[in-house]
């Protein structure tokens, strides 16, 4: 294997390099290889991962029917038991 040197990297990109680096819990060395892989084809690039942190794509996706559906589904878990609580 060939060692590279890259010279004129400005502050900038090294800075962001390292941060995306943690990011990714990989080495500057490893996230160097596999993006020049990427940019030459050999390797397919990852989809970007969505952390969500709420649930707002999901409202409103349910219309009318949906929501009687899982009503009818769910019934049963709002019964109590009455013998279960003597």
């Amino acid at each position: 294997m060939a060692n590279l040197s890259i010279r004129g990297l400005d502050d900038r990109s090294l800075a962001e390099l390292k941060k995306r680096a943690v990011k990714e819990d990989a080495s500057v060395n490893a996230l160097v290889l596999r993006l020049i892989e990427q940019g030459l084809g050999r390797r397919p690039s990852k989809p970007a991962l969505r952390r969500h942190a709420d649930l707002d794509e999901l409202s409103g996706s349910w219309g009318k029917s949906d929501a009687a559906a899982f009503e009818r589904a769910t019934a049963a878990f709002s019964e109590v038991d009455a013998k279960l609580w003597k």
